[in-house]
């Protein structure tokens, strides 16, 4: 079944059914409504949408390149509120949403070989080839939790401001002993003796820088645990023998409210009291942080947005590549701001 099937049965000619489907506003409505009950009479279900591109230059979807693990965007709620956040941003457009990981294999590289108009980059790992891939294909391109680059539009938040904050909260409450329980995509995971030696994504290493700007000058030397990213299980298990030595420290400051979860089970399973005997702090101020007893003191980020932001940023980029318009590359940085709950404290005596 063809155009030019439709254009026989009707009586007129293939381009004025062409353009019932692309470019209606080129018929009158009657004569589109025939076209289109034409259509559905003999099945004919639209112009073929690769060759429809291929004659656009354009394939109405954007890609959200994301970490190697794309069931990271359907489990993590601060993810999942972010995509959310752009898809409602884009709906107006009519551009599909399409998720890429950054991982891939000889045959298939999605940053390579998926067809996109433009791609948001959002918190992947910084030795990813993926992005590179994005940058030889010319597309238009917006970063998000990424290392800011001049020539890319981006969305951050203040995570540094955010983590100093919360390590200043600490400090004000009393507290010297303090861990910290961060995460990352590859490299050493459990206890980790020199933070600077591992490789680290935009959001862990300016929360980390965050905390230490306030610490060190304190003369505080937290105790660092990291795990792979989603593996509150990892936490559970290294926060627990953390907390069972003499020393144990007062208080956890937590990479994200998922991770302070690990934390708070370890310290349950030890049957100590939050915040009686460990301050707990996480970072996100997602759906979890209300919903943990006692409520989790957090960092506050404006996750959807940040999503709204992002979409339009990528919106605008990719007009701009059409038309050649060329001016200032935007940078956005959102604040980052402590709500302080239940989950501190003063430290224990």
């Amino acid at each position: 079944m063809t155009l030019q099937t439709i254009a026989d049965r009707l009586g007129v000619s293939r381009m004025t059914v062409s353009n019932a489907f692309s470019r209606p506003d080129q018929l009158s409505p009657a004569l589109r409504e025939r076209i289109l009950a034409a259509a559905q009479e003999l099945g004919y279900v639209g112009p073929d949408p690769a060759a429809r591109a291929l004659a656009k230059g354009t394939t109405g979807a954007v890609g959200i390149l994301l970490t190697d693990s794309l069931r990271y965007a359907f489990t993590d709620l601060v993810a999942g509120s972010f995509l959310a956040a752009i898809a409602e941003e884009l709906t107006p457009t009519g551009l599909a949403l399409t998720l890429l990981t950054a991982s891939g294999s000889d045959d298939l590289v999605p940053a390579r070989d998926v067809a996109i108009d433009g791609a948001l980059v959002y918190s992947c790992d910084p030795t990813s080839p993926a992005v590179a891939w994005l940058r030889r294909r010319k597309l238009p391109m917006v970063f998000v939790d990424q290392e800011r680059a001049e020539d890319v539009p981006s969305v951050n938040i203040a995570d540094r401001d955010g983590a100093g904050a919360a390590a200043r909260h600490l400090l004000d409450l009393g507290h010297r002993r303090i861990a910290i329980a961060t995460n990352g995509q590859h490299g050493r995971y459990g206890f980790i003796t020199d933070p600077d030696d591992v490789v680290e994504g935009h959001s862990s290493r300016q929360r980390r820088l965050g905390w230490f700007d306030v610490l060190k000058p304190a003369g505080v030397e937290p105790v660092v645990i990291r795990h792979p990213l989603e593996r509150t299980d990892d936490v559970r298990r290294d926060t627990r023998t953390l907390l069972d030595r003499p020393d144990r420290p007062t208080a956890i400051l937590c990479f994200s409210d998922a991770t302070a979860v690990g934390v708070l089970q370890a310290a349950d399973d030890l049957g100590l009291r939050v915040p009686a005997d460990l301050s707990v702090v996480g970072f996100d101020d997602g759906p979890l942080a209300t919903q943990l007893q006692p409520a989790l003191t957090t960092v506050h980020q404006d996750v959807e947005e940040k999503g709204r932001l992002a979409a339009a940023a990528l919106t605008e980029a990719i007009r701009r590549s059409r038309t050649g318009e060329t001016g200032p590359v935007p940078h956005v940085l959102l604040p980052a701001t402590l709500v302080v709950r239940g989950s501190t404290g003063p430290a224990p005596l």
